[in-house]
């Protein structure tokens, strides 16, 4: 039944956007193809009055209904989008142009609050009941004021696929299953699956995703887009359902890294709601991170070569090798490092991931005012609702973070003071300082695995260097890389706190070096 009712949402917002092009315009709007284009050019052409905002979230509106069938990656279309973009287009008019994302379709996770006609879930039909939230988000209402049209929430791995070790990503008891726009029996990777296939399948213009551990580095890379992790405390997560305050973000799943520039530049703002965005003297006075768009970013940058990623997959080992070559012959100087301490940290992240899921998500239901207030009323909710919520795979993280304490336990502190030790102290501070580093760059992931529901994520040899800098907090951006067969492989760079700017500089000058970006085969290229 819910899949119906996903469709039949999704229908009619469709149908109610029918014949919604620019007036005058009907012969244009059959031609009309805004794949692979960049917010950017469709600021551009807004600008010189040959597209309007009602025509590009129409074409989008259209797409979602012609190609997410195949992927599963919208979970619900906002049915106020065509009425918000012809509020941007008269308000373009009046010459009352916001920023460079005004007008520009925006597809958000659906763990991110909005006080609109759309539900905010996790993924889970316990919350699907839940009062609409009293406000939006902190990012959501950045995008609003940027003049960004909020399309649709994307489906996730539900509760952001921190509910059991057998998981099945990009699966929500709500959302059902997404896959994989490349091949349509691979899997998206979790937990910013739905926006990782809907921005690489063109469903939107521009995505947002969140991290704990690789949810937006996995699914970008195996979607084949660009995904950006900012550092703790850089983006707001007020309004956000979480799952632990040292390693949450949210962040950008774009097509390329300057739409990653541009939207970053909405979402990086201090938020009082979150005292991680305001605390420490950690903001500093920047430029656009758009000025970091550089062509020749590579000529000069020392990158660091974490070898301890290497060996371990034959097909990742050949694309990222081709990798290195581009970024020397594009004058970077590469230096091979390696991390001694990389498994010294695993446990611990994930005692301090379920103290904090524990402590934080309880905070987030009673203030949402959700029927379900803690981690023992969604497992009872599960355990009542078994064929619906756990048709595949049950809840053994729930029931673990369940037994934690209070914040304030021995095992917790002790669990932070390793991860804190190892990922940023003699993990990436340690190495970047004593290189003279301007990054590291690693491998993003490896060939994605098949979609399958008795054994769930097996991973098929994964690779991936997503945790040294979500265990630390610090950035990671990963761009497309090749290719295996048709399933893409992406590279992260990743550094020290706050140095997004330098990342942005050195994945752009990769990105357009490379160009290895290219679209799902599977599916059509235009309505």
């Amino acid at each position: 039944m819910k899949n119906l009712d996903r469709r039949d949402f999704i229908q009619t917002a469709a149908v109610a956007a029918a014949g919604l092009f620019a007036v005058g315009n009907a012969s244009a709007a059959q031609k009309l193809d805004l794949s692979e284009k960049t917010a950017a050019e469709l600021s551009a052409a807004m600008q010189k009055g040959e597209l309007t905002s009602e025509a590009i979230t129409n074409w989008y509106l259209t797409r979602i209904k012609t190609v997410d069938p195949k992927i599963n990656s919208i979970i619900e279309v906002n049915p106020d989008a065509i009425a918000i973009a012809r509020q941007r287009d008269r308000e373009r008019r009046l010459k009352n142009v916001k920023g460079p994302l005004h007008g520009i379709p925006v597809v958000i996770k659906d763990n991110i609050d909005t006080a609109d006609k759309m539900k905010t879930t996790a993924g889970s039909l316990a919350l699907a009941a839940a009062p609409i939230p009293a406000k939006d988000a902190f990012i959501v209402e950045k995008l609003r004021e940027a003049g960004a049209v909020i399309l649709a929430k994307t489906n996730l791995s539900e509760w952001a696929n921190f509910r059991d070790n057998d998981s099945v990503s990009g699966w929500s008891g709500r959302g059902g299953q997404t896959r994989n726009p490349y091949i349509l029996d691979r899997n998206p990777c979790g937990s910013s699956s739905g926006t990782g296939s809907a921005i690489a399948a063109n469903l939107a213009a521009i995505g947002i995703g969140t991290e704990t551990d690789g949810s937006i580095v996995c699914p970008s890379s195996i979607c084949g887009i660009v995904g950006l992790k900012p550092t703790i405390g850089l983006v707001s997560r007020s309004g956000i359902i979480p799952i632990a305050a040292s390693q949450d973000t949210a962040g950008p799943m774009v097509r390329t890294v300057a739409d990653a520039a541009v939207l970053l530049d909405v979402l990086d703002a201090a938020d009082q709601a979150d005292s991680a965005t305001t605390t420490g003297g950690k903001r500093r006075e920047r430029s656009s991170y758009v000025d970091s768009l550089i062509k020749d970013g590579l000529r000069g940058a020392r990158i660091g070569v974490a070898r301890d990623f290497w060996g371990r997959n034959a097909v990742v080992d050949k694309v990222t090798d081709a990798a290195l070559e581009a970024m020397k012959k594009a004058g970077a100087v590469l230096v091979d490092v390696k991390f001694p301490n990389l498994r010294k940290f695993g446990d611990a992240e994930f005692t301090v991931l379920q103290y904090e899921f524990k402590d934080g998500l309880e905070k987030y239901l009673r203030g949402r005012g959700a029927k379900y207030k803690t981690l023992d009323e969604l497992i009872k909710f599960n355990n009542d609702n078994a064929a619906k919520e756990m048709p595949y795979f049950k809840q053994g993280i729930f029931e673990s973070s369940a037994k934690k304490g209070p914040l304030t336990d021995k095992e917790y502190l002790d669990a932070v003071a390793t991860c804190r030790k190892y990922s940023r102290e003699e993990g990436i501070d340690q190495v970047v300082n004593e290189n003279k580093l301007d990054a590291i760059v690693g491998p993003s992931n490896a060939p994605t695995w098949m979609i399958d529901f008795v054994n769930g994520d097996c991973g098929s040899g994964y690779v991936g260097s997503s945790s040294l800098a979500a265990v630390a907090g610090y950035p990671n951006i990963t761009v497309p890389a090749g290719f295996a067969r048709e399933l893409p492989i992406g590279v992260s760079f990743f550094g020290k706190a706050f140095t997004e700017s330098t990342l942005i500089k050195v994945a752009y000058s990769f990105e357009q070096t490379t160009k290895a970006r290219r679209q799902p085969k599977f599916l059509p290229t235009a309505n």
